[in-house]
C-alpha cells in the first residue's frame, strides 16, 4: 500500500509558500483591494447557465490564486478528477468507484464499469420511476379504499432524507397540488407520530429508503408506519401503500412490499450523493418526471463544466481552493452558508452532511495521519432570518468566518416589493462584511453626543470588516439551477478532499456510535444492573431506568 501513497502535500514547496503568502498578506484589507482595482468584480467572478459566482469579496490576490492552482497541480487534482469521471476505484477503503455523476448522464451517453453499461442501467431505473410516479400523480394508483393517493411519506435518514427533502422544499413552486410529500427521519417517535396524525391511511403511500433495508432508524419508523397503517388496512394492502428504495430484495419482500415496486441503486453511489438516484423518487413524485430530468440536466451541466474548464475558470475548483486557503492556512474552522430563499432553507443541513461526513477526517486515504486542518464545520440558516440571529458575531465577533450567500434574482412569490428587500439585505450584508465601518464614519453618527458618550459608544460602533464571502446568484430557483447548485457543492467537497489527501467517500466515524447504541439498548430494560461503561454512561443508564416506573 505504501507504494500508492503520494508525497505529503504539507511538505511541498508550494505549501510553504502559501504559508509565507498568508503571513505577508494577512493584514491586507479587502476594502483597499476594491479601492485600488475598479475591475475587481469582473476579474473575480464568472457565470455559467444563469448561475453567477462572485468571489471578489475574499482575501485573495492574483498571486494567491496562482499559488492555490499550483497546490492543486501538486495534489494531481486533474488526475483525480479523471479517475473519478472514468470510474476508477477512488474510494480505496471500500474498493468502490465513485460515479454519482453517471446518474446525471443523458440517455445515449456511454460509461462502462466492470463490463456493465451504466447509463443503460440508470435509464432503466429512471423509466421505472417515471412509470410509477406518473401512475401516482395521475391518480391511477389507488389505495385500498379505491381513492387516489394524496400523501407520500418518505422514511429515510441521512442521505436518504436530507438531499431529497432539500430539493423537494426548494422546488415547491413546481410541485403538484394533488400530492403532499412528507419526510420522516428522526427515531424520536414524535416525528413519525406527528406526521401521521394528520393523514388518512387510505390515501397515504410510504417510501422506505434504505439501501441495505437494515438502517435501524429507518426500519423503526417503517415498523411504526406499518402498525399505523394496519389499523385501517390489511396485510394484503401493504403492497399498495409501501414501496422501497433498496437493494435488499429478501428483506423488502419480507416486509410485504412487492419487488416490482422496489427501486434499486448501486454501491458506487454514496448516500449523501444519492438524490440523483431512486432516492430522489419523492422529488419526482412532487415535481414530475420532466422536471426531475431538468434537475439531472443541471447537475450534468455542472459536471461538464467541472471536468473541462481550466482551474482559473472552474467554479467548484475556485470555491474549493478558496475554502482551503481559509480553513488550512488561515485556520478558519467554520464555514457559513446563507441561502436568501425560503425554499433553500434546508441547503445548509444538506451541505453539512455532504461536507462534514466526507472531509471530517484526521487521516489520509491510505491511513496516514494528517497534521493540518481538514474539513470545516459547516453551518448556516436562511436569510434574512439569520441577520437577526448570528450576524452580530460575523460583523463584530473575534472569529474569521467565510460565508456563502445564495440569492435568486427572481422570485416565484413576488409579494409586493419583498423580493427586492430580500436582495437588498443580501447584497448589503456582503458589502458590510467586506467593508466594515471605520472611525470617521462612526464619528459622524455620534456627532450629536457628548464626549463621554462618544468614548463609550465609538468602540461599539466600529466594524472591522474584511470578512470574506462568496455570492452565488441564481437567475431563479428552478430544477435546473438547483441541480447545478448541488453538483457545484459536491465537486467542491471532492476537490478539497483531493488537496488534503482524504478519501471523501467513506464514513467510518458514523458507525461507531451505532455500535455502542446497540450495546446500550438492551441495558435500558434489563433487570441486571451490572454495567461496564464509564461512570457517566453507567449513571445515565441507571437514571433513565429509575424514571421508567
Amino acid at each position: 500500500m505504501a507504494s500508492q501513497r503520494t508525497s505529503d502535500i504539507n511538505s511541498t514547496r508550494v505549501w510553504a509558500r502559501l504559508h509565507q503568502h498568508q503571513r505577508a498578506t494577512r493584514h491586507m484589507h479587502m476594502r483597499e483591494l476594491f479601492d485600488a482595482d475598479p475591475q475587481r468584480f469582473q476579474r473575480f467572478s464568472l457565470e455559467l447557465d444563469g448561475l453567477l459566482l462572485d468571489y471578489s469579496k475574499n482575501r485573495i490576490t492574483e498571486r494567491t490564486l496562482e499559488l492555490l492552482f499550483e497546490l492543486a497541480r501538486e495534489a494531481d487534482l486533474a488526475g483525480w478528477m479523471e479517475k473519478m469521471r472514468s470510474g476508477q476505484r477512488i474510494n480505496v477503503s471500500e474498493d468502490r468507484a465513485v460515479l454519482h455523476t453517471a446518474l446525471r448522464l443523458p440517455a445515449g451517453e456511454t460509461l462502462v464499469l466492470d463490463g456493465c453499461e451504466l447509463v443503460t442501467e440508470v435509464q432503466a431505473v429512471l423509466a421505472r420511476m417515471r412509470a410509477f410516479s406518473e401512475q401516482v400523480r395521475g391518480g391511477e394508483w389507488k389505495g385500498f379504499s379505491g381513492r387516489r393517493i394524496r400523501h407520500v411519506v418518505n422514511l429515510g435518514i441521512g442521505g436518504s432524507d436530507l438531499g431529497p427533502l432539500m430539493v423537494k422544499e426548494a422546488l415547491a413552486a413546481y410541485a403538484t397540488p394533488e400530492l403532499d410529500v412528507h419526510f420522516v427521519s428522526n427515531v424520536d417517535g414524535a416525528h413519525v407520530a406527528r406526521t401521521l396524525e394528520r393523514l388518512d391511511p387510505a390515501e397515504t403511500l410510504f417510501i422506505i429508503a434504505s439501501k441495505s433495508f437494515a438502517t435501524p432508524e429507518t426500519l423503526l419508523n417503517a415498523q411504526a408506519a406499518r402498525q399505523w397503517f394496519l389499523q385501517a388496512g390489511s396485510e394484503a394492502d401493504i403492497a399498495r401503500h409501501f414501496v422501497a428504495v433498496s437493494t435488499n430484495q429478501p428483506a423488502v419482500q419480507a416486509f410485504g412490499i412487492d419487488p416490482a415496486h422496489m427501486f434499486g441503486f448501486w454501491d458506487w453511489v454514496g448516500g449523501r450523493y444519492s438524490t440523483w438516484s431512486a432516492i430522489g423518487l419523492p422529488v419526482m413524485l412532487a415535481i414530475g418526471f420532466e422536471r426531475f430530468q431538468k434537475f439531472l440536466a443541471g447537475g450534468h451541466a455542472m459536471d461538464l463544466h467541472f471536468f473541462s474548464a481550466p482551474f482559473a475558470a472552474n467554479m467548484p475548483v475556485l470555491l474549493a481552493l478558496i475554502g482551503v486557503w481559509y480553513n488550512t492556512f488561515y485556520r478558519a474552522h467554520t464555514h457559513a452558508i446563507m441561502p436568501y430563499d425560503h425554499g433553500l432553507r434546508r441547503l445548509p443541513a444538506h451541505v453539512q452532511q455532504l461536507d462534514m461526513e466526507s472531509n471530517g477526517k484526521r487521516v489520509g486515504r491510505y491511513g496516514e495521519a494528517l497534521d493540518f486542518d481538514t474539513g470545516p464545520v459547516i453551518w448556516g440558516e436562511e436569510g434574512a432570518n439569520s441577520q437577526h440571529a448570528f450576524f452580530q458575531l460575523l460583523h463584530q465577533g473575534t472569529r474569521l468566518v467565510p460565508c456563502d450567500f445564495i440569492i435568486p434574482m427572481r422570485s416565484h412569490y413576488p409579494v409586493a416589493d419583498q423580493h427586492q428587500v430580500l436582495v437588498a439585505n443580501c447584497l448589503a450584508q456582503t458589502e458590510a462584511l467586506m467593508r466594515g465601518k471605520g472611525e470617521a464614519e462612526a464619528m459622524r453618527e455620534l456627532a450629536h453626543l457628548s464626549g463621554e458618550q462618544v468614548d463609550m459608544l465609538l468602540p461599539q460602533k466600529l466594524f472591522p470588516g474584511n470578512q470574506p464571502s462568496n455570492t452565488l446568484a441564481l437567475d431563479e430557483v428552478s430544477p435546473y439551477s438547483v441541480g447545478m447548485l448541488l453538483a457545484l457543492y459536491e465537486h467542491k467537497v471532492f476537490v478539497q478532499g483531493v488537496i488534503w489527501g482524504i478519501n471523501s467517500f467513506d464514513q467510518w466515524g458514523v458507525e461507531y456510535g451505532k455500535q455502542l447504541a446497540r450495546r446500550i439498548l438492551p441495558e435500558l430494560t434489563a433487570d441486571d444492573d451490572a454495567l461496564a461503561h464509564d461512570s457517566s454512561t453507567n449513571g445515565l443508564i441507571r437514571h433513565f431506568k429509575s424514571r421508567q416506573s
